[in-house]
């Protein structure tokens, strides 16, 4: 199925990509087929994600939430990048920070809202790859969440 019906099956608009938040580019392709996407927050179309740490302001479920939109905001950079979601050959590496406080130990837990997301919206074989979720004591805006992510062109 197509991404973009398939998003339109599951009630999920495509947000505006966000602007970036320093000085990068949002997406860098390398070799033939590789892109890198850097760090996306949960921050969607100007409409601010709770702030804070989880163990502490959010729980586990607004981890999750958090990650998700840090998914959607990423398929939102690639499409602006590269034109055609229908494009990802496949999700090769997810690298997730979580802030979170020293006796939060459910990182990946909160990671597996970006990556159910991604295999709903993409399917296992495409949206399924190598993964890293890492605690660390705080993110650029106070923001609870921010994933990056290495894709492979078709």
């Amino acid at each position: 199925m197509c991404v973009y019906e398939k998003l339109k099956s599951l009630g999920i608009e495509l947000p505006k990509a966000p602007p970036s938040g320093g000085v990068y580019v949002p997406v860098k392709t390398f070799g033939e087929k590789l892109a890198y996407v850097s760090g996306n927050g949960p921050d969607i179309n100007g409409e601010l994600f709770k702030k804070g740490k989880l163990g502490r302001e959010l729980t586990l479920e607004e981890g999750r939430e958090a990650a998700r939109r840090c998914a959607l905001n990423i398929l939102a950079v690639i499409h602006k990048s590269i034109g055609d979601l229908n494009q990802i050959k496949c999700i090769v590496k997810t690298l997730a920070f979580v802030a979170s406080v020293d006796t939060f130990y459910d990182q990946p837990q909160v990671i597996n809202g970006a990556s159910e997301f991604f295999e709903e919206v993409l399917g296992t074989e495409v949206g399924l790859g190598a993964r890293s979720a890492i605690g660390t004591n705080v993110l650029p805006g106070n923001i609870p969440v921010e994933i990056e992510l290495l894709f492979e062109l078709k």
